[in-house]
């Protein structure tokens, strides 16, 4: 019989993210992550595989954790305050981070994606993810009236998507809460119901 893992798999990769999310993949050797989270080199390879798979599994468990529990907290409430507590919280967030990590999937998104078809698949499948939340919540918002319906639901929900990466690259060098507010008020103005809004011909 093989003989069962002698670690806590939910807490090496907590360990793990910490480390490639502070000092991003090309910085991080599996020398450091064995270091960080306690196991040799040996183990690392038998368990996750090379550098290259493990970063996919923290990259993963990072991705369920941060953007698939938010989605899980806030898609229940009513569509423009469902997107509302999903900035407020990424502001929140990157104002308390205060070794300036950033978000790990964007950091991928610039690092390791460009040069890489696996984690470019990968990160954009995610960011397609983030994307159809903000068109749910868009949807919803128009059919019951919350949310003006002068913009296409698809087209808000890419310029939110916009905004949400500007906002996470942003902060790592200028975490000011004036300046990140100041990003979303606009967006939000074009999310105010109007009274004498233009229906798209497409809802006619």
């Amino acid at each position: 019989m093989a003989r069962p893992r002698e670690f806590d798999e939910e807490k090496i990769l907590l360990l793990a993210v910490e480390r490639f999310w502070e000092h991003g993949y090309e910085a991080t050797s599996i020398r450091d992550l064995a270091q960080a989270i306690g196991l040799t080199t040996a183990s690392i390879y038998n368990a996750f595989g090379d550098k290259h798979a493990f970063y996919r599994k923290a990259l993963d468990f990072y991705v369920e954790r941060s953007f698939g529990d938010r989605v899980g907290r806030f898609e229940t409430k009513p569509p423009r305050e469902a997107i509302g507590a999903f900035f407020n919280e990424i502001i929140e967030r990157s104002l308390s981070d205060t070794k300036r990590k950033g978000c790990m999937l964007v950091n991928s998104a610039l690092e390791v994606a460009p040069h890489d078809d696996e984690f470019q698949r990968v990160v954009a499948q995610v960011l397609v993810q983030v994307e159809a939340f903000f068109k749910r919540c868009v949807e919803r918002g128009q059919k019951d009236g919350s949310i003006n319906r002068c913009q296409k639901a698809s087209d808000m929900a890419g310029t939110l998507l916009g905004t949400l990466l500007g906002i996470r690259v942003l902060a790592r060098t200028r975490p000011e809460r004036d300046l990140l507010e100041g990003l979303i008020r606009p967006i939000f103005a074009l999310l105010e119901p109007n009274h004498s809004q233009t229906i798209l011909s497409h809802d006619r």
